[in-house]
């Protein structure tokens, strides 16, 4: 029977890439994806499983090295993202550690952004160190800070922008230019911001990562993580470690994930208009000390938001006035919103992170990064707007 190749082209519309990129049919002719579920291939002779293996006829050889129904997903993500490859790992958290652990070594120096998520700071305070590599944390908002570390040789820099949960922002040119010159290769999680509302590699970034948990799933339904980059990072240093280590998707994941992105620009498009109308909505609430959201006129850095950013996202962040007491009134007062430390889903969800997300944080590095007890993270999903005002009315009511 005939092998059906389905025609990608580089020039369609990123929404059209997000239904038909990296389609690969097999002799079936399947509409849907196919997913592959197998743990190894067969092969015609010894010589040809020889010359799989030594590389001089490329093929899959082994499901921790490579599937085909995540070779689509990977492919389709490369086309969103614009960057020439791209490797999907079981999470968003193997993305961020193996993007980086593959490029350092005992003697290397990195620097981060001190607004990391809490499990991303684990990995630069803790084990990083671990292993003979020095790394220094700095305000991400202050050019000067980068400045001053990126002064002598670096081998790595991560960064995420928006922040979880504050939404500071990074200058990507200014800090990918600083970074470059210090020899070092830029990592940016762009997960609140997704490939439709910034591009990383368009302001200089290397290499970009996702937890494709979030917005890509968009529904709740399973794990995920996507690095992307050059095709030399991907192939050279990224995928032997990969291959060595074993952080593989799962073909039944990589087939949510790819149905997730179908959908990806129109849940986007709702979440952020209805997140930004209701981030102007409580505005000047009483019960609200701030209310952090990029495109707001008052937020500190709504220009470098402007110049990066299509859209502020799906997230809205809230500072109770009463702290922790108030802030658990508020959750406890929900009935439409759901308590939940995910982000990026159809459904709203909210969360407390200095005790759940970033609850191993210090009092002083919470500080550092704006958490305070009566921040409170809403991740705006797909309902009503009338409803989901009602509902954070009430819950402040109860605050």
């Amino acid at each position: 029977m005939q092998n059906y190749k389905h025609d990608t082209r580089p020039e369609w519309g990123l929404a059209t890439q997000m239904v038909h990129g990296g389609i690969s049919r097999s002799q079936h002719a399947e509409t849907s994806e196919a997913i592959y579920m197998t743990s190894g291939y067969v092969y015609q002779s010894a010589e040809e499983a020889q010359a799989a293996f030594d590389n001089s006829k490329p093929r899959f050889v082994y499901g921790r090295f490579g599937n085909p129904t995540v070779s689509m997903f990977e492919e389709r993500m490369a086309l969103l993202e614009g960057a020439e490859a791209a490797r999907a790992t079981a999470s968003g958290m193997a993305a961020v550690f193996a993007s980086i652990a593959c490029l350092v070594k005992a003697g290397d120096r990195v620097v981060a952004s001190d607004a990391l998520f809490g499990s991303c700071n684990y990995i630069v305070q803790e084990i990083l160190p671990k292993w003979g590599v020095e790394t220094e944390f700095v305000d991400g908002r202050d050019l000067g800070q980068w400045r001053k570390a990126l002064s002598k040789p670096t081998k790595a820099v991560l960064l995420e922008t928006p922040s979880n949960p504050s939404l500071r922002l990074v200058d990507l040119k200014a800090v990918c230019d600083l970074s470059h010159a210090a020899g070092a290769q830029v990592i940016v999680d762009n997960v609140f911001a997704t490939p439709l509302l910034q591009r990383p590699l368009e302001f200089g970034a290397d290499i970009v990562v996702y937890s494709a948990t979030k917005h890509i799933d968009g529904q709740g339904r399973c794990l995920g993580g996507v690095i992307l980059g050059t095709a030399k990072y991907i192939n050279e240093t990224l995928q032997p470690f990969i291959r060595h280590t074993g952080p593989s998707l799962s073909p039944v994941n990589a087939w949510i994930l790819l149905k997730g992105l179908e959908t990806l620009e129109l849940r986007l498009q709702r979440q952020c208009e209805v997140a930004e109308k209701i981030a102007k909505e409580l505005q000047g609430h009483p019960k609200l000390a701030h209310v952090h959201y990029p495109t707001l006129a008052n937020f500190p850095q709504v220009e470098l938001a402007r110049r990066q950013m299509k859209s502020g996202g799906t997230i809205v962040s809230i500072d109770l006035r009463g702290g922790k007491e108030a802030s658990f009134r508020f959750l406890n007062a929900l009935k439409l919103i759901l308590i939940s430390n995910n982000l990026g889903d159809s459904k709203s969800l909210a969360t407390h992170p200095a005790t759940t997300t970033h609850q191993r944080l210090t009092p002083e590095q919470k500080a550092a990064q704006g958490i305070t007890q009566g921040l409170l993270r809403l991740s705006i999903g797909l309902e009503d707007m009338s409803d989901l005002l009602a509902e954070l009315r009430q819950a402040l009511d109860a605050a």
